[in-house]
């Protein structure tokens, strides 16, 4: 099969596509016939040699979510056949003609979806509803700040906080980004400086009950200003700095919660759960429209590193996808 390859740590074009050996399903895994591939963050850091593929993933096959169609099942396997329109999450290797991956790891594309527009959800959607209502419990009528809003999973959030009847407010360093996260549902947009002022000025000086950041570092003590009491920061990322000092008094005084959460190294039982809980609670949504996935770019397999560059240059509004077919 095809695939792209990570021939060594580096800059985008180290990326080559090469002809591998195909994987065979065991057990209860499933091979899928990948269409289409997100791109995402974690792939250009694994590439740079930052963040290595869990244990049983491709270390040199990037690629965290695909859509596709089941090609062959293990003998253990029960829940698809062969032809079925399918997605999911994977460690890794999602950017090859085949990926085998658990047969709970997979759900059904919604007919309203092409294979590209499916290759935008698993990531985004199911990072945005654990994090919202799994690690936040976000409440209808709460307020919720969400960070980047223009990123993939940022326009997720945005949707499925709406849906769930949250008022949201918004930053981002692109103006253009916040005019387009508007037509998603997001209520309040404003820049990424002084933004715990801006928060507390919309709100009358309430605040907001949850803070969705993808930053770390430099905006955790304006996160904890934003909040109102028993508010809490839901940590995806740590772009621009992992290591913080911030006010412990402030944080008791208000009772605040800091929890961090990612996707990638949880355990296989843990993200089946995740899985589980967005076919629940977010396909129907899909299903109807009422969220979509946002595409911003479409690449060839062969075109992949321009795909990385698009990614670190931070202008894409939404998902970036790789053609796989």
């Amino acid at each position: 099969m095809r695939a792209a390859i990570i021939t060594r740590p580096g800059k985008p074009d180290v990326l080559e596509i090469q002809e591998v050996e195909t994987p065979e399903p065991v057990g209860d895994y499933v091979r899928v016939r990948v269409r289409a591939s997100g791109i995402n963050r974690a792939d250009t850091v694994q590439r740079a040699g930052h963040y290595p593929a869990p244990p049983g993933s491709p270390q040199n096959i990037p690629g965290m979510e695909f859509a596709g169609e089941v090609d062959e099942v293990g003998p253990l396997a029960r829940a698809w056949k062969p032809g079925q329109r399918v997605m999911g999450l994977a460690g890794g290797g999602a950017q090859a003609e085949y990926i085998v991956v658990h047969e709970g790891m997979l759900v059904e594309i919604p007919d309203n979806l092409d294979f590209v527009q499916a290759a935008g959800v698993p990531e985004v959607f199911m990072t945005a509803h654990d994090a919202l209502f799994t690690q936040g419990g976000l409440q209808m009528g709460e307020r919720i700040l969400i960070h980047a809003a223009g990123s993939g999973v940022g326009t997720a959030a945005i949707q499925l906080a709406h849906a769930a009847g949250a008022i949201t407010f918004g930053t981002s360093r692109t103006p253009e980004k916040l005019e387009r996260a508007k037509l998603l549902g997001l209520d309040h947009a404003f820049g990424d400086q002084d933004f715990a002022a801006a928060v507390q000025r919309l709100t009358n000086g309430l605040g907001v009950h949850m803070v969705l950041d993808f930053i770390g570092a430099p905006y955790l003590q304006q996160n904890m200003e934003a909040l109102t009491a028993w508010g809490r920061v839901v940590f995806l990322s740590s772009l621009g700095g992992a290591q913080a000092s911030f006010n412990i008094s402030l944080m008791m005084g208000k009772r605040i919660s800091l929890r961090g959460c990612t996707l990638r190294t949880r355990s296989l039982e843990e993200k089946l759960a995740v899985t589980r809980r967005f076919a629940v609670g977010v396909l129907p949504l899909l299903a109807n429209g009422t969220v979509k996935p946002i595409i911003d770019q479409v690449y060839p397999l062969e075109q992949i590193a321009d795909a990385h560059r698009a990614m670190e240059a931070n202008k894409n509004f939404g998902k970036l996808i790789v053609r796989v077919d």
